[in-house]
């Protein structure tokens, strides 16, 4: 193996001791080897730390770094990408769940077409027991060639979740990363998309776990879900009312556009065509950003879920299935 690993996996945890052992038997089991898996437990207070040292004894390629803080969840996120080292970089979760060839495929798809900037794959959620419960679709069109036409279909077509994909570093860098405003999730990964197309893998790869204890992590997922509890999630400053009113979460959301625009290694023409395609989304989206800021009115999930549940073996295309044995 490389000394400079190809990928670079980035894990930040906060409290993750119920799922963790099977998220890493998960990530080090994947059939392509040559990654580094970094670590960064934000002050956890459950027994995620020993976990984590557990399996750095085990496996050289994992880097554990615990914060002397809780930094929050978007800091966190920011750090573990200033670590990375690969040529390519992917987010995990410590509660999620990856079938063995993930990484493999992603990789194989981006060497495979040099202009794509990030690879994912389809993506169903499962509950705490690892049972499969709903699956996402995806209805963006991120293979488009013309960036203006991309960014076009995030603002317009629905929002697909292509946080946990497999990136280019070398792009990733040139993105404000992850921020803590109103949606910023969605920002990031359009202002990637200003980069090159994405590549979506139509398969069944990723499993993203929805249980109770989530909230502890994502307090956003809480009820009520608006604007401030899951800004506040991201970053625990942005509860501060007085510093970070609702409608500052909403021009950051906003302006995180107008950046990624300007930012963007674009022609005069594609960069004139984004504003064009910004502005009408503006005008679409400003009465009900009004009525929600005044009503301090609940957000909606605003995901694509298919009528049918996935046709697939969770426990045999995820590497680890005896990971409770390896925890105990």
């Amino acid at each position: 193996m490389n000394s400079v690993p190809r990928l670079s996996i980035g894990l930040p945890v906060y409290n993750g001791e119920n799922f963790l052992a099977e998220s890493f038997e998960a990530l080090l089991g994947q059939t392509f080897e040559d990654f580094e898996l970094i670590i960064s437990d934000n002050a956890s207070t459950d027994d995620t730390a020993n976990i984590c040292r557990r399996y750095a004894k085990q496996d050289s390629r994992i880097r554990y770094i615990r914060q002397p803080h809780n930094i929050g969840l978007s800091p966190n996120h920011q750090f573990v990408a200033k670590q990375a080292r690969g040529e390519f970089f992917k987010v995990a979760s410590h509660d999620d769940l990856y079938a063995r060839d993930l990484v493999k495929r992603c990789i194989d798809v981006l060497d495979n077409h040099p202009e794509a900037v990030l690879a994912h794959c389809w993506e169903a959620r499962i509950d705490a027991n690892g049972d499969l419960v709903k699956g996402l679709q995806y209805s963006v069109n991120v293979q488009a060639p013309r960036a203006s036409d991309r960014f076009r279909s995030m603002l317009m077509d629905g929002w697909d979740d292509y946080t946990y994909g497999v990136i280019r570093t070398k792009v990733l860098m040139q993105t404000h990363l992850w921020g803590s405003h109103h949606l910023a999730d969605r920002t990031i990964n359009t202002e990637l998309s200003l980069y090159g197309p994405f590549q979506l893998i139509p398969d069944w790869l990723y499993f993203r776990r929805e249980h109770s204890g989530r909230t502890s992590e994502h307090p956003e997922r809480a009820a009520p879900y608006t604007v401030r509890t899951r800004s506040a999630g991201l970053d625990p400053r942005r509860a501060d009312r007085l510093r970070h009113p609702a409608v500052r979460l909403y021009a950051e959301y906003v302006w995180g556009y107008i950046a990624a625009i300007r930012r963007a290694p674009l022609s005069s023409t594609e960069r004139q065509q984004c504003y064009r395609h910004l502005t009408r989304w503006l005008g679409w989206r400003f009465l009900p950003v009004v009525l929600r800021i005044f009503e301090a009115g609940a957000l909606h999930d605003t995901e694509h879920v298919l009528a049918t549940v996935p046709d697939v073996d969770v426990d045999s295309v995820v590497a680890g299935t005896n990971w409770k044995n390896a925890s105990d």
